[in-house]
């Protein structure tokens, strides 16, 4: 019998994709371990038809696997609650504090990777098993697109850097809707800061069409004890991130901060950086090792910080959107100083606390799991080709929150945006 995978037996197909959804969700990557796992029985989910992730982490994952359920998910929102007690033997009833509730959809569309294994003599003429090595690389294109479209979506931005390892588009890109499926949502004005100031973060500002940043606005310790600050002083800060197992978290609240490669070599600039690199480890002793505090990160001041995989990334001239009222998620438009010329660009910095993205998972017709292989041999089976696919759809958690007298304001709920100025390095 032959070792190719027999893709018409339904059967074997479902315990291909079913691994394939197992090994998706347990990449060791910095945007997998940002969220928990799926509940017992990641393999048998046909069986638990609904699923979700713990919503203690940024990245909350739901499974819907009901046949017919559409191209939607809907996550649901608890406005918070604001009363006063009523005192001594004042009358109480009839004046219960009302709940109320919102929710928010996440659309999802297939997204595949074919690679072409190619014919006959291109077997017989390569070094290589171009079947063997197929796999692997359809399997590494799809995990750097579901990481990127997280981390875009949790940025509000895809940003101007761009290079061959960029399986997401920039936004002028004509497929760039298609891709994020969703729409990328700028940060709301409650929710984006910039370096700098004499408060060393304050909220984003525009100057005469520009970003009111300087060159030398650099991620530094400064930036991130002001951004504690503010995280305590803020109305409706977003969730403490508690990692499963952290026997401090109720204590010590935690938040992370995925920074940009030159953000993070600009933070590690401090000669106190090697005692904060000591001090995630220290506390993942405390949380049973946790691999969140075990790859490029150190904690200061309640922040983790984490190097992100690639950079959101405005260079001089280009377009930053924005949200110029509270009130509103319209938005709008200011740019990067020309002044920064080629030396210097703005970078994306972005906290995060609990439920601050949903990733929602559909049902595909190949297995019936959201994860899917196929393999195609065609011109009388001369020629080969294998596919990964995935159902999926990426969104921000956002509401309009009740801020207290009727006033509300639009909320990411789970994610700050702060811009810091960088020093480019060579090639970025």
């Amino acid at each position: 019998m032959s070792g190719k995978t027999q893709t018409s037996r339904a059967n074997a197909m479902f315990v291909q994709a079913a691994g394939l959804f197992a090994q998706s969700m347990q990449r060791n990557s910095t945007l997998a371990r940002l969220s928990g796992p799926m509940p017992k029985g990641e393999a048998g989910a046909a069986e638990n038809i609904r699923k979700q992730t713990t919503s203690d982490l940024p990245i909350v994952r739901s499974v819907d696997l009901t046949r017919g359920a559409g191209d939607e998910v809907k996550f649901h929102f608890v406005q918070p609650v604001g009363a006063y007690p009523i005192m001594g033997s004042k009358m109480a009833e009839g004046k219960g504090v009302g709940i109320k509730h919102d929710n928010s959809r996440v659309r999802v569309d297939q997204a595949r990777f074919p690679v072409d294994l190619g014919d006959t003599m291109d077997e017989l003429r390569s070094p290589v098993q171009i079947r063997k090595i197929g796999r692997p690389i359809a399997q590494s294109l799809m995990d750097s697109y579901q990481d990127q479209a997280l981390l875009t979506h949790l940025a509000g931005a895809r940003g101007f850097h761009d290079n061959i390892e960029w399986r997401v588009p920039t936004e002028k890109h004509a497929d760039f809707a298609e891709i994020v499926v969703n729409p990328v949502l700028a940060p709301t004005k409650n929710r984006h800061y910039i370096a700098g100031g004499s408060n060393g973060i304050g909220g984003f500002d525009v100057n005469a069409g520009e970003v009111a940043l300087q060159s030398t606005d650099e991620l530094d310790m400064d930036t991130v004890d002001s951004v504690r600050a503010m995280i305590e002083t803020i109305p409706l800060p977003p969730p403490a991130v508690k990692v499963p197992g952290d026997v401090v978290a109720n204590d010590s609240p935690l938040r992370v901060m995925l920074v940009s490669p030159d953000q993070y070599h600009s933070f590690s600039r401090s000669k106190d950086f090697r005692a904060i690199q000591a001090n995630a480890l220290a506390r993942a002793s405390k949380a049973k090792q946790h691999p969140l505090f075990l790859g490029e990160c150190g904690l200061w001041n309640g922040i983790l910080l984490m190097k992100m995989p690639k950079p959101i990334r405005f260079y001089a001239g280009n377009e930053i959107r924005f949200c110029a009222d509270y009130a509103s998620a319209n938005e709008s438009v200011a740019r990067v100083p020309e002044a920064f010329g080629t030396t210097h660009a703005i970078d994306r910095a972005v906290l995060l606390g609990g439920q601050a993205l949903a990733h929602a998972f559909g049902r595909s017709k190949h297995g019936g799991m959201p994860y899917f292989w196929k393999e195609k041999t065609f011109d009388h089976d001369d020629k080969e080709e294998l596919l990964i696919g995935a159902i999926h759809g990426v969104q921000k958690l956002r509401w309009l929150v009740e801020q207290g007298g009727g006033v509300k304001h639009f909320t990411d709920h789970g994610v700050i945006a702060i811009d810091t100025a960088v020093r480019i390095s060579a090639q970025a």
